[in-house]
């Protein structure tokens, strides 16, 4: 890949600039201080970031241990974009948790193991997807591009270092394009690739969550690539600085509870939930809940195994960056501190750890069937104008009835959410590429998902949402 800045040196640049400032003491006369690196606008992150610092779960824990006769505790919450530099600053000694994607956890683990004081652990995973859709490449509407192997000689946008450019290069190598060569990559922010697509700089972006769902929802891209077409599970954790929290580990302990109240609250008020990340990160609700709600992210603190083995699997990716140190998976991954906030909470960590499915599916009865709800593949919502509550549909045919009914009755759609027929990626309905086969509609998610289901099956006809809506019967 031809890159315009090198990931090197932007996270050199930033550790040097970190370590340059002064370094306060991590205890101050008998207060605590701990500093929270989180990414607002990553919404998987939820757990241990946006929603956690919404609900002061964190400062409440701790508040419990100075009551108890323990010390103050100062919490400090640093938002930024991507997991760069939150890395940065851990190597400075200047975060002391904090939450990031997988490929920038194996940056972090790299960076910070040979340095004692700066070493950090991954200590719990916030949200994960076992087929990858938490990174997608989008298009300008217009684009005449329909496959990741139409990218060969473009300019594509992406996060160096972050999953968004791991899915590119695993997307670029499956399409038979030269990662390092076959197309030039600009290292930018997401919000600035957004700004890029947009003007026209580059003809696709390649981001994590939220940026192509936001990007989608607000008519300003369509999704080229789904990162479920690689099938490979991706995720985003926490890992802390091992010797502050040898130090404190209370504080740690305190962290993972914390984290496990978010993680319950998300699953009990999903909606609720939704309301107060878009309003700590600027999102609109539609777009956090299209990730945070029911059949979306699956939020569970576990290091499940299959997350570890993958990512074991992305390995190579430090390599293919620059010169990284190698990485011992088995060393960085330390779940005791969970297992320890599990067993304070009388459950059972080794069967949460087994359980690799949906913890917080969609559910319910679909009321044009009168079914109940129970198939994840095909278990969609409707979120009505005015509605504090989403209604779940047993499939997505049977959500374009009620879209249909509400249409008729003068109601207004905020939102709807189907999954994906091949994929089972979760997206806006009104976005979906739809097909009808026979009496059943179809959604997809990109153009090339609907030539393959086409390939299959000849009698399925393309239409849009509108016209999907408007001919499904009553």
């Amino acid at each position: 890949m031809k890159y315009r800045h090198r990931f090197t040196v932007a996270i050199a640049v930033l550790a040097l600039t970190a370590a340059g400032c002064s370094l306060d003491n991590a205890t101050s006369g008998n207060t605590v201080r701990v500093i929270i690196g989180y990414q607002s606008k990553t919404i998987n992150t939820v757990t241990a970031g946006t929603l956690l610092k919404a609900k002061g779960f964190l400062e409440q824990r701790l508040a419990k241990i100075t009551a108890g006769g323990g010390p103050k505790y100062q919490v400090e919450w640093q938002d930024y974009d991507t997991g760069a530099p939150i890395t940065a600053q851990m190597v400075a000694e200047k975060i002391d948790i904090g939450s990031m994607g997988d490929y920038p956890l194996l940056i972090n683990g790299s960076r910070t193991q040979a340095d004692s004081h700066a070493r950090t652990e991954l200590v719990s995973v916030t949200g994960y997807q076992p087929r990858g859709s938490l990174n997608m490449i989008v298009e300008s509407q217009d684009s005449p591009i329909r496959s990741v192997a139409d990218l060969a000689g473009k300019k594509v946008s992406s996060s160096v270092g972050s999953a968004s450019d791991g899915l590119l290069r695993q997307a670029l190598s499956r399409s038979g394009i030269n990662p390092k060569s076959g197309v030039e990559v600009l290292n930018q922010q997401p919000q600035i690739g957004a700004s890029a697509l947009q003007s026209g700089q580059v003809q696709a972006l390649s981001q994590f969550v939220a940026w192509p769902g936001l990007l989608v929802f607000q008519n300003k891209a369509k999704l080229l690539y789904d990162g479920a077409e690689l099938n490979v599970p991706t995720f985003h954790g926490v890992v802390a600085r091992r010797d502050y929290a040898t130090q404190h580990p209370e504080v740690l302990d305190a962290f993972l509870q914390a984290q496990l109240d978010a993680t319950d609250f998300l699953h009990r008020q999903p909606l609720q939930a939704a309301k107060l990340v878009a309003d700590g990160s600027g999102l609109p609700e539609e777009v956090v809940y299209l990730y945070n709600g029911p059949g979306g992210i699956s939020f569970d603190a576990p290091l499940k195994p299959q997350l570890i083995q993958a990512l074991k699997g992305d390995l190579p990716y430090l390599k293919s960056i620059g010169d990284f140190a190698d990485l011992n998976i088995d060393g960085f991954a330390n779940d005791a501190p969970l297992r320890k906030a599990y067993t304070e909470r009388g459950l059972n960590y080794d069967t949460a750890v087994a359980n690799f499915t949906d913890p917080a599916p969609i559910t319910g009865t679909d009321p044009i069937t009168g079914k109940p709800v129970t198939d994840p593949a095909s278990a969609s919502e409707l979120w009505l104008d005015g509605q504090d509550a989403t209604q779940p549909y047993a499939d997505p045919t049977s959500l374009l009835r009620a879209v249909k009914q509400a249409q008729a009755q003068g109601k207004k759609v905020r939102a709807a959410y189907v999954p994906d027929a091949e994929l089972g990626t979760r997206w806006f309905a009104d976005k979906a590429l739809w097909v009808r086969d026979g009496s059943t509609y179809l959604p997809f998610t990109t153009q090339a998902a609907v030539q393959r289901y086409r390939t299959q099956h000849p009698g399925g006809v393309p239409l849009s949402y509108e016209q999907a809506v408007g001919e499904v019967g009553a």
